[in-house]
Formats: structure tokens, sequence, C-alpha cells
């Protein structure tokens, strides 16, 4: 880490992303276009440091790739690919611990909730980390990652995201729409410092038939359009909120972009930080675990061990 620290200096690491587009950019509103990229993993532009500009350059110069068939290919493709080298997939089986050797200090398999238990040379993890750390990884093997240490660690903001498709096509939106709202600094602060529910929000909008029609039937479209909202460090009862922020959203949608939506929903689902929480295990139902802020970024991040 020493070696890279001139690095860092050198590049304005210590600066946040926002603070970086505004030392180049004066016009308002292309400082949002060019530092909102934290967002798409869980930080904010204002708090983010500003090597995550680099978002935006890797977009620009590799662009953005689409798997036709949506993710559920690629899902597919993996699984077909451990399955031909002689992997074992075990659905629906949950891990209630990770088994690790109190002498060697290394994982040698999981436990499951069912009580049964499988050795393993090598463990795997791809949990939410708070999550690993607090309930699979037993104390002993914490290190420094102890329950205290990780429920001091800042989480990123969570989301609302409603999953819906139509029965008639909007030619006119895009496969990718980013929907800025009438504020920006003051909204990422009610999201991550106030922790409250705005009654205005900014929107990512997500329309796959726009490039792969074969996502919905012929003459349809099917969409996601998330919100980034407040983790459940909040005080926010999704119980009692999800309905009237889906209504929302959807009445914003049809107002501005999508005339007449509401009668041309024919499926729908929504999750909010209760699914995130609770079905995900996601700690505080954050919807990007750790935030990454400069001192939970890159070395200073959870490390992988054996």
């Amino acid at each position: 880490m020493l070696k890279v620290a001139p690095d860092l200096v050198r590049l304005r690491a210590y600066t946040s992303v926002a603070d970086l587009v505004s030392h180049y950019i004066k016009d308002e509103r292309l400082r949002q276009v060019f530092s909102f990229h934290p967002l798409l993993i869980g930080g904010n532009p204002f708090e983010s440091t500003s090597i995550y500009a680099l978002i935006h350059t890797l977009e620009r110069k590799f662009g953005i790739w689409y798997a036709q068939g949506g993710t559920g290919v690629l899902v597919r493709a993996l699984v077909k690919l451990f399955e031909d080298i002689g992997g074992v997939l075990h659905l629906k089986q949950e891990v209630s611990r990770i088994q690790v050797d109190e002498r060697s200090g290394r994982a040698t398999g999981v436990q499951l909730t069912s009580g049964e238990t499988i050795m393993a040379e090598s463990v795997v993890c791809n949990a939410d980390v708070a999550y690993a750390y607090l309930n699979l990884v037993p104390d002993h093997a914490r290190r420094k990652y102890t329950a205290n240490y990780i429920k001091k660690m800042r989480y990123s903001m969570s989301l609302f995201v409603i999953y819906f498709g139509t029965d008639r096509r909007y030619d006119d939106i895009a496969h990718h729409e980013i929907v800025m709202g009438p504020r920006y600094k003051g909204l990422l602060n009610d999201i991550f410092k106030r922790k409250v529910l705005a009654k205005d929000f900014s929107l990512y909008l997500h329309r796959p038939t726009a490039t792969d029609p074969s996502m919905a039937p012929e003459g349809c479209d099917c969409w996601y359009v998330l919100s980034p909202v407040p983790h459940q460090g909040s005080r926010i009862d999704w119980t009692q909120m999800a309905k009237p922020y889906r209504d929302s959203i959807i009445t914003y949608l049809e107002e501005r972009y999508l005339p007449h939506l509401s009668k041309h929903i024919i499926s729908e689902h929504h999750i909010d930080p209760l699914h995130f929480e609770q079905t995900l295990n996601s700690y505080l139902g954050s919807a990007f675990s750790v935030e990454p802020v400069l001192i939970q970024s890159a070395w200073f991040r959870p490390h992988n061990v054996k």
C-alpha cells in the first residue's frame, strides 16, 4: 500500500468524485452527468474517493455489455461450465457456518442448516461480507473483523426496484436511461446522511427489450426502474411505505416519459430494503455492501483469506 501512496496523492484520491469533476466542469448539469457513477456501486459522489471517476472512463473506452437473453443466460452458461468440469450444485441448501480450523486458521468446510457438514479443501464465500463475518465465520477466525468492527463500517444505500412488463412498446426509450430529479446533493444527503425517504427521487430506467426483443412477447416491453433509498439504518417502515413510494414512481414515469403507463402494465413485482436484508442477507439491507469511501476501498476493503 505504501508503494502506491504517492500515486494516490498525485491522482488526488483524497478528494471526492464530485470535487474532482467540479474542478474541471462548471455547469451544474454536466457536473451531475460526470459524477453520478459511484452510485452504480453504492457510493455517494460527494463522499466516494475520486479513483471511482475511472468508472466513466472505463465505460467510455470498453462499453457496456449485455448478454442476449438476459442475466439468466449467463447464469445457465456458468452452471453448464461448472458441471462440465465435474462440479456438483447443491441448490436451496442454506449454509449456517463456515468451518475454520482453530490451529491453522484455514476454512475446512461448511455446515448447513440441516445439520450436514460438507468438508472441502477450499471454501469460496460470495455472501455479503458483513453478513458472512457476523453470521457464518466463527469468532476465533474473524481477526480484526469483530462484530463491533463490522457494525462500525459504513454501508451503501439500498434500492427500491420495480420490475414490470407492458403490453405495448415505448420505442423512444433507450436501453439505459438516467432520470435526474430536481435535487442532486440534497437528495444524496437525504439518502446517505439524514437517512430519510425524500418525496423526490432520481431513477435508473432499464428497458432491455430495446436491445433484446426476445425478453418480452412481440409488441411488449420488459422493464425495471430503481430508486436509491436509505438502508435499514433508517426508521423507514417499508411495510407501510412501499406501496405509496411505488405509486409515486409509476405516476412520475407516466406523466413524463411513458404515456398511459398504468393501464399498460400487465405484470409487476417490486423489492425494497426489506428484501435485501431478509431475502438476500445483506447487512442493513444495503444493496452494495461496504460503502466505497477511501478508507474502505481497494486494499482497505476486507481481504480474501485462506
